[in-house]
């Protein structure tokens, strides 16, 4: 019998290719390793000691915004694609407990239009401020032939640094931990492939329907300020920047050898553009691995700092409980499904 679910795979992108090559770089670095060079490939941010500096080391993370450029384009709204691009990159240094300092850009484009480019770095420069860290150059490439008329893409890299007693390393993460999930500001910019192919499929107009208009370019949180205020207070043992593979792959990356993080999903509260997605023929199961869901960003904690820590929260993105950390040999356990 024919399965006519919609899947990330049949539209175009495959996770688990490119898992299977993150482990091959991750291989291959080993070639260009020096004595104490970066650690984490594959990991949230890359971290190192930095030589002469006992107690402090340097995060790097380097990330994109996906496909939701292609939305930017339909839209022609391009204002906000800058916050995206910070978020996924400084969202992911924040893991290690880094303070993000500073950031580059690189636009590639078919042709340089100003109008389009300027409101690309001012949403970029717009993250970095909510990020705290600095703008502090780029590169900006005109590529006729290459990108078709009107493409373009993006890409960022961010430093920051953290003291070494501050790092959030998985061997802080303890059984009896709690995991609390903060909520996301929506999609954020993971599964745009997929959403995409929905509204090809359905035959949607975009520019006609106002919620999804909103909703798939709404930008990513930045989850900066609120974890390294918790980080300071020593509060964290663990963290997860719920991005490309969804729930499972990426809390799964800091979970320790023998031990498991247990998820109620049925806790998860999932925002109205997730429900719009799985009643257009997506399956749990490709929810899960897909999509945040809800989820933007994990933590995991004591299980007694659990009301001081929702202080350091507005009510929008107010952490709140979904699972805990039990002895096992499986590292992520989702039971029940999320009510959509």
């Amino acid at each position: 019998m024919k399965n006519n679910y919609l899947t990330y795979k049949k539209s175009g992108v495959d996770i688990k290719a490119a898992d299977n090559f993150v482990k091959y770089i991750a291989n291959k670095v080993k070639e260009t390793k020096k004595s104490g060079n970066f650690k984490n490939i594959g990991g949230f941010g890359s971290i190192s000691k930095i030589p002469n500096k006992k107690n402090l080391n340097i995060v790097i993370s380097t990330d994109g915004v996906g496909t939701k450029l292609e939305i930017a384009n339909d839209l022609n709204k391009f204002n906000t694609i800058g916050i995206d691009l910070v978020a996924m990159s400084v969202n992911d240094l924040i893991v290690q407990g880094a303070k993000p300092y500073f950031f580059l850009d690189y636009i590639s484009i078919d042709r340089l239009n100003l109008v389009k480019v300027k409101s690309i770095i001012n949403g970029i420069v717009k993250g970095c401020k909510i990020a705290g860290c600095e703008l502090v150059g780029g590169e900006t490439a005109e590529m006729p032939g290459t990108y078709s008329k009107d493409k373009f893409d993006l890409a960022g890299f961010a430093v920051g640094f953290v003291e070494k007693k501050k790092i959030i390393f998985k061997n802080k993460i303890k059984n009896g931990n709690v995991i609390l999930a903060i909520p996301s500001s929506g999609l954020h910019s993971n599964g745009y492939s997929l959403v995409r192919k929905i509204l090809k499929t359905k035959k949607i107009n975009l520019k006609k329907n106002k919620f999804l208009r909103d909703e798939l370019i709404r930008p990513t949180k930045i989850y900066v300020e609120e974890i390294l205020r918790l980080n300071e207070r020593s509060f964290l043992n663990g963290c997860a920047n719920i991005t490309g593979g969804g729930i499972k792959d990426n809390i799964k990356r800091i979970i320790p050898n023998g031990m498991c993080a247990e998820i109620d999903l049925k806790k998860i509260k999932p925002n109205k553009i997730f429900k719009w997605i799985k009643m257009n023929g997506v399956t749990n199961k490709e929810m899960y691995k897909t999509f945040n869901c809800g989820l933007g960003f994990c933590i995991i904690i004591n299980h007694k700092n659990i009301n001081q820590i929702k202080k350091y929260f507005d009510k929008k993105f107010e952490p709140y409980l979904i699972g805990k950390i039990i002895n096992g040999s499986t590292k992520v356990k989702l039971k029940n499904n999320i009510s959509w």
